[in-house]
C-alpha cells in the first residue's frame, strides 16, 4: 500500500510566524504558507515538511528533523555565528565544546544538535 507512496513529516510549533522567520532566515530554507494555515519547508531532493501550529505544543523529546551536511564542523561555526545554540550531552553520546559528538569508524557520523524556537531538537550530521 505504501511502497510507492512518497511520505512527508510534519511537527507543531507554538508560533508559526516565528517558525517561518527561523527556517528561512537562519537557516536559508525556502518556506511557502500553505492555505490550510500550516507551513511549507521546500527541501532540495525530497518531500515538502510541514510545520502546523499547534497552540498547546510541546516540543519533541527527539529529533525532528536531520540535516546532511558535508563537514559538522564547517555547518556547526556557520551556525553558531547566526546565533544557534547547540546542545550538550554528557551521557550515552558526549559532545565537544563545540556542541558535536564525534563519530568515526563503527561510531557512528559526526552529528550535531540544536532547538528551533519552538524547541524541536535538530541535528547536523557529517557526511565527511
Amino acid at each position: 500500500m505504501f511502497k510507492n507512496t512518497k511520505a512527508f513529516s510534519s511537527f507543531s510549533v507554538d508560533d508559526l510566524q516565528k517558525a517561518k522567520a527561523f527556517y528561512t532566515e537562519v537557516l536559508g530554507l525556502e518556506t511557502v504558507d500553505n492555505p490550510m494555515g500550516i507551513l511549507e519547508i521546500r527541501i532540495a531532493g525530497s518531500n515538502n515538511l510541514m510545520i502546523y501550529p499547534k497552540p498547546n505544543h510541546e516540543p519533541a523529546t527527539f529529533t525532528v528533523l536531520n540535516f546532511p551536511v558535508p563537514n559538522v564542523d564547517e555547518a556547526v561555526d556557520a551556525l553558531i555565528a547566526k546565533g544557534i545554540v547547540f546542545e550538550q550531552y554528557d551521557g550515552y553520546m558526549k559532545t565537544d565544546a563545540k556542541g558535536i559528538v564525534r563519530g568515526g569508524g563503527d561510531k557512528g557520523p559526526n552529528i550535531a544538535w540544536f532547538k528551533d524556537p519552538a524547541g524541536n531538537i535538530i541535528s547536523v550530521i557529517g557526511q565527511e
